[in-house]
């Protein structure tokens, strides 16, 4: 049997933050059989085994998605929503009038595109995986390299990039004010009818801020409905928190730190050749980092990592299994202070294939 221990009221409510330096109470024995994995998780999240963390790993306990918060000058509306889902949907927004931010953020796709980079103007194929926005509201920064801290900010940026939607500001802005039927709408979302880009932004992060995963078997589990997963995704989550190694970067309400990572798939100096956070911040040490996504409705928003390398789950489950990619110096290498570093965080974990089915099953739950 297993004997839940003693857990403070204050565990009990709110997130349980696990830092560098920091301890975890333990909270059960480690269950050996379906019944006792059953009920080590039948409580609330702050009883749960306590995950496995290397060192170095920030985590926040497991937990159902907060509501969104809104910026205090960008409060959301039914009509101001209403409004940047019209302007989400509208490819006047693009140069081209053909690409709107839904081409590459398809509802019926959980919000990304299913490609493994996106195609953009002039069918301009783009670099990076399409990151799904049904959890926009809960992560920041945004992009892969974290070079937005808004939503605001965010929703401009594609329209002016040259292989997303090749546009202008003030061009957006000009087709989108010719048109009589967005007056009415944007009087009723701001109190007038004067339309400027910061208003399309607004909107367009209103909108964004309304999306959420849709229910799931893992929204009923962490909601109370303890039966919602069975036995084989029970155990999956019960590694993923623990020998997987997953919870590590994937914890909290939205199964992201919200961090930044180098998992050896940079390609430094070679043709596919991406530095992600380093061409945020030009420091060394972001070089080959990239933001930790959210994994709420990963089932439907393949192919996986930065740059779509892997089109199953399966395949991502395994890549973690053997440690990550750590690329080695050429000699002409030997002295690149940029030469990337894989996070410590990956190492082998020499699971079986039973247990990274029972992981690839629990993923599919979220």
């Amino acid at each position: 049997m297993i004997r839940l221990i003693d857990i403070p009221a204050a565990a009990l409510v709110g997130a349980v933050v696990f830092a560098l330096g920091g301890t975890a109470v333990s909270r059960v024995q480690t269950p050996t059989s379906d019944a006792e994995l059953r009920l080590a998780y039948a409580g609330l999240p702050a009883t749960w085994p306590r995950p496995d963390l290397g060192e170095g790993a920030v985590f926040t306990e497991f937990g159902p998605l907060p509501p969104p918060l809104a910026p205090a000058d960008n409060p959301t509306t039914p009509a101001k929503a209403a409004l940047g889902e019209r302007l989400f949907n509208d490819p006047r927004l693009s140069h081209s009038g053909q690409i709107a931010c839904a081409s590459c953020h398809a509802a019926e796709l959980g919000f990304a595109d299913g490609l493994r980079t996106s195609f953009g103007h002039d069918r301009q194929r783009g670099r990076r995986n399409s990151i799904s926005v049904a959890t926009s509201a809960w992560m920041t920064p945004m992009f892969w390299d974290g070079r937005s801290g808004s939503l605001e900010d965010q929703s401009l940026h594609p329209l002016v990039d040259p292989v997303e939607m090749a546009g202008s500001l003030d061009a957006v802005v000009q087709r989108i004010a010719v048109d009589p039927a967005y007056a009415p709408a944007f009087a009723a979302a701001f109190g007038d009818d004067r339309i400027n880009i910061d208003r399309i932004a607004r909107a367009l992060a209103a909108f964004q801020r309304t999306l959420k995963p849709r229910r799931s078997p893992w929204s009923r589990f962490i909601a109370g409905e303890r039966n919602a997963l069975d036995a084989q995704e029970l155990r999956g989550l019960h590694l993923f928190r623990t020998r997987g190694g997953c919870a590590n970067c994937h914890n909290g309400p939205a199964l992201s730190d919200g961090r930044f990572h180098n998992l050896g798939l940079t390609y430094y100096g070679r043709k596919y050749e991406d530095l992600g956070r380093y061409e945020v911040t030009g420091e060394a040490a972001d070089v080959g980092r990239f933001r930790t996504p959210s994994l709420l409705g990963v089932g439907r928003t393949g192919p996986y990592m930065h740059n779509g390398l892997f089109p199953h789950l399966d395949g991502v489950v395994n890549f973690y299994n053997a440690g990550g990619a750590h690329p080695r110096r050429r000699p002409d290498q030997a002295d690149d202070p940029l030469f990337p570093s894989t996070d410590p965080l990956l190492e082998p974990r020499q699971l079986t294939r039973e247990e990274r089915q029972a992981i690839v099953a629990f993923l599919g739950t979220l």
